[in-house]
């Protein structure tokens, strides 16, 4: 092998050849995708990272070459020197090479290739732990190389776009201090501090404010963060965040600044002009009209409430919903009495997950009547004032969901998604970008009745809703802003809090004694006493960006070595048990439950 390097570089990859490179001598290297053997010459479809090129073997060519692509199999590591070929008429057109072969005169092995438990194809219908086993090979499929590589396009990019725009890449530690509340995080012994444990940072929250406290102004990382929880298809215990701060700003002027680096993002990699700025919409109106606060756009179909119409109607589970303090939301289906019943009952099924007992459902007929099972209990008047609020028409159909003001939004926001992709109503092929403002500050437990903060204690109110955090907190809106991308919340942030006597304040609505704060942030509020700037800041999270830039099913489609939904490593075999000695340095003893 190193004779061969050192002789001859190489001079194209695997998918850069074309017609007008006919009678270049050229040097590749890849893997053998595939091996076909017409009885005299030998086709090699030779791979690597950029595409495939189809090599020909022929005695009387290279008769060594020849005879050694005789032992040739998927997966051997090669290197080839040879003549570009013109195809003629045979060209194939399923590659960009197609026009084009290699005459081989020369050929090394450089390695061989056991049979590979799985075919290196992006069309692979094989068990995903499998392929999480021996992911160095499922990273040779070409949709997951391409995923990877955007990834690292769409991050160069990025750091491009914001150092042009004067901001520093500033670096934070993972190893901080432990902070109850929020996320739960990973903990780690330390040796040198025995009977004391650090945490992996889930974001750089605090360190980032520093930085506005440090005079820095303008920050930006690309960094790295931890949280221990369960997972799901769109979260693993370790994430990338594009983490951004900056002092002096209101909302607009960090948003306008997100929105020209994802329009440069989406021009650059996928060659698509965004409409901007990006729609906003408040809270209030996703909830009232989506149900959810990250709505899918590209679905037409709107929400509306029928509280008001129904709490006199004659049907005894729409009146004793509202009776117990509940709304009934309702969701319109254009042409939607063509469902078959048996569909309609499925949503029922379908929305028991979500807390509720079940989804009425009315037809709608002739003159706006109802066909439906409970169509005998509505008096006429609350069946004319639905229609009238939902814009019913002849052929339409109503689903209903009576509960608990949060409980019904969410079981109708994904009702509303579900009914879209049964019914193909979801437009395929946009980007619909939004921000949601105005999100409440805090979060009421239904059950205890204690606030907490929506996002962190930090998140500053809007000016004209402080007069209510004692007496009406619930009142109280955010100066937080999400970035939605197609039903999907891709980035967070706030205004912060930089006034002592304010962050008192929302600390005692939330209940935290001035002792548990010093405990939990008092280094924080210390860097607040001398002199903090007003500064905001957002974190975006790049592998949800990336998971829907590539159109991939999974967040573990765009990370080179995930973990599971167990949070484990199906090829290291991560995490390991570790020995007696490490534990006693460490100063941990170990107890496992049977």
């Amino acid at each position: 092998m190193t004779t061969f390097l050192k002789k001859h570089s190489r001079t194209h990859s695997c998918g850069a050849l074309r017609a007008e490179d006919t009678d270049s001598e050229v040097v590749l290297t890849g893997w053998v995708d595939t091996r076909r053997d017409h009885g005299g010459c030998v086709f090699i479809d030779l791979r690597d990272r950029d595409g495939i090129t189809q090599l020909v073997f022929d005695p009387s060519f290279g008769k060594e070459a020849h005879d050694l692509a005789g032992e040739l199999r998927t997966e051997f590591c090669i290197g080839i020197v040879g003549k570009v070929l013109s195809r003629g008429g045979n060209v194939n057109d399923k590659i960009p090479t197609g026009a084009i072969e290699i005459m081989v005169t020369k050929l090394e092995i450089f390695s061989r290739a056991k049979t590979t438990p799985f075919e290196i194809v992006d069309d692979l219908e094989t068990n995903e732990a499998l392929r999480l086993q021996y992911r160095y090979l499922d990273l040779r499929r070409p949709k997951l190389q391409r995923n990877l590589r955007i990834r690292s396009q769409a991050a160069q990019l990025m750091r491009s776009y914001l150092s042009d725009l004067e901001f520093s890449e500033v670096e934070t530690p993972f190893l901080v201090k432990y902070t109850p509340g929020g996320a739960r995080n990973f903990v780690v012994p330390s040796r040198l501090n025995p009977g004391s444990f650090y945490a992996l940072a889930e974001s750089p929250q605090i360190y980032k404010q520093l930085l506005m406290v440090s005079g820095f102004d303008k920050y930006f990382q690309v960094v790295r963060c931890f949280r221990d929880e369960d997972l799901r298809q769109d979260r693993q215990p370790e994430f990338t965040q594009i983490d951004i701060e900056m002092s002096f700003i209101e909302e607009e002027d960090l948003q306008k600044i997100i929105e020209g680096m994802v329009v440069k993002l989406w021009k650059e990699i996928l060659g698509v002009d965004l409409p901007h700025p990006f729609r906003r919409m408040t809270f209030k109106e996703a909830m009232d009209d989506y149900g959810v606060d990250k709505p899918d756009l590209r679905l037409d179909l709107k929400l509306c409430e029928v509280t008001e119409a129904v709490k006199s109607c004659g049907f005894r589970v729409f009146e004793g919903a509202v009776d117990k303090g509940g709304i009934v939301k309702c969701l319109r289906v254009p042409g939607g009495a063509s469902m078959s019943r048996s569909q309609l009952d499925g949503l029922t099924t379908f929305a028991k997950p979500y807390g509720v007992k079940g989804i009425a459902f009315a037809k709608i007929e002739s003159g706006g009547k109802w066909k439906a099972p409970f169509a005998k209990n509505m008096t006429e008047e609350a069946v004319a004032a639905v229609n009238k609020i939902a814009g019913s028409e002849e052929g339409d159909v109503l689903l209903f969901c009576a509960d608990r003001e949060k409980t019904a939004n969410t079981c109708m926001g994904a009702v509303r998604l579900h009914i879209g992709e049964k019914l193909g109503l979801i437009r395929e092929g946009e980007w619909q970008f939004m921000w949601l403002t105005d999100p409440p500050l805090f979060e009421k437990d239904e059950d205890t009745g204690k606030m907490s903060s929506a996002h962190h204690p930090f998140t500053s109110p809007r000016p004209e809703d402080v007069q209510y955090l004692e007496s009406d907190p619930e009142r109280v809106l955010a100066r937080g802003y999400d970035l939605v991308l197609n039903g999907c919340e891709v980035g967070g942030g706030s205004i912060r809090i930089h006034e002592s006597e304010l962050q008192a304040r929302i600390f005692t609505a939330l209940g935290i004694s001035d002792e548990e704060a010093k405990q939990k942030f008092g280094f924080l509020l210390d860097a607040f006493q001398y002199g903090p700037p007003p500064h905001g800041g957002i974190a975006l999270g790049l592998d949800r960006f990336l998971m829907l830039m590539t159109g991939a099913k999974s967040l573990r489609d765009v990370l080179s070595f995930p973990k599971t939904q167990k949070g484990t490593d199906m090829m290291s075999e991560a995490p390991t048990p570790v020995s007696a000695e490490q534990l006693k340095e460490l100063y941990i003893k170990s107890v496992v439950e049977e």
